[in-house]
């Protein structure tokens, strides 16, 4: 855009007006979700902090029906609190980032035992709960207990990059984007402003295509009136993720049972149960010497095709090898039998298993089908 149209875009600091305009959007757009309450309302601290963690790096679309059942299963934080850790991971299967449901149910504990069940109302308070970060311990303070917090996510971080036409990428550009939120922030309806910065992110302000022209903060929209929405917020080059490598092995008994082990409780899917597979290093672990480290005696082959599963630092590609055993098979030592155990085909649906696990027993399983 030219100097000339530029000027003739007359720009206004973001001010009670933009937040009023903003308000006035959310009032008529806001998305229906069921966490929240309707504008003006507060929304249970409970409702508010399990659907913020479980949107963590998670789609709406994605969160509703676990948050759903959730809520069926354990509907108070003291019922969650009292749950088996076994069944929360196993609620959570499919959700992802399983450190998050770990520290889900540890933070219930420390509510309940710390607090008599009630969530602490400021950010430095809950900043003290296990898995709650700074974007958590704001949006729960704002949205549950009107504090003039700031909560800054993806979302918001591109609304506020736009408006204000901030040009330093991202993530050094946090710090300037995060005071830039905090100075918007009314002391009337924190929590609605939240979620109207979100829900415009969300809906109107997106990633590749901003739909200016709908959004209530377009007349005060540096970045609009500069013709370089859709450039912003500007983003560091990601380093390429690694290449990981390891072998998988499926062991099925002739009764239906798959064997399965259960990970380390710290670390990448702590606590959830596994395929056995060798380790999950950099460069490859060749045929000859990942079949020394077979979990059962038994005749093993390959699976044609390979499973790659990425993570957030990472990506892993797992050669799957399938066996046929009876019923009265041992294991060897390297299975570590303490952590092992035979596991129904019909009962691993309701049981604490990742995704990559479950993308490497439908493979074996179709192949074994076929």
């Amino acid at each position: 855009m030219s100097t000339v149209a530029q000027k003739q875009l007359p720009l206004r600091p973001a001010g009670p007006a933009t937040v009023e305009r903003l308000l006035n959007w959310y009032d008529a757009e806001r998305r229906e979700l069921p966490w929240r309450s309707p504008p003006g309302k507060r929304a249970k601290p409970y409702h508010v902090w399990l659907s913020e963690i479980m949107l963590q790096q998670t789609t709406v679309k994605a969160v509703i029906p676990f948050y759903r059942d959730f809520l069926r299963r354990w509907p108070t934080v003291t019922k969650l609190a009292a749950a088996d850790l076994d069944d929360v991971l196993a609620a959570w299967a499919g959700l992802g980032y399983y450190t998050r449901a770990r520290n889900l149910h540890k933070c219930a504990r420390v509510v309940t035992e710390d607090y008599n069940g009630r969530f602490p109302k400021s950010e430095k308070e809950l900043l003290k709960l296990p898995g709650i970060g700074p974007y958590t311990a704001a949006a729960i303070a704002a949205i549950a207990f009107g504090e003039k917090a700031a909560p800054v996510d993806g979302n918001i971080e591109r609304v506020v990059a736009r408006l204000f036409a901030l040009q330093l990428p991202l993530p050094s550009a946090k710090p300037e984007i995060h005071r830039f939120a905090a100075s918007m922030v009314p002391g009337d309806r924190p929590g609605d402003f939240a979620q109207a910065m979100m829900d415009l992110g969300a809906t109107v302000c997106t990633p590749r295509s901003p739909s200016c022209l709908t959004c209530p903060l377009q007349p005060d929209c540096h970045a609009s009136a500069r013709g370089i929405a859709s450039e912003l917020p500007r983003k560091a080059p990601k380093p390429e993720r690694p290449n990981r490598h390891a072998h998988a092995f499926v062991a099925l008994r002739e009764d239906g049972c798959v064997l399965m082990r259960r990970r380390p409780p710290a670390g990448l899917l702590g606590g959830m149960l596994e395929v056995p597979s060798t380790d999950w290093l950099t460069a490859k672990t060749t045929l000859k010497k990942a079949l020394r480290t077979v979990p059962v005696a038994s005749e093993w082959w390959a699976v044609p095709g390979v499973i790659t599963h990425t993570f957030t630092h990472f990506r892993l590609h797992l050669q799957v090898h399938l066996a046929i055993v009876p019923v009265e098979s041992s294991l060897h030592l390297w299975a570590e039998p303490d952590r092992c155990s035979w596991i129904s085909r019909h009962k691993l649906e309701d049981a604490a298993v990742p995704s990559v696990m479950r993308k490497i027993l439908l493979h074996a399983l179709k192949n074994q089908e076929a």
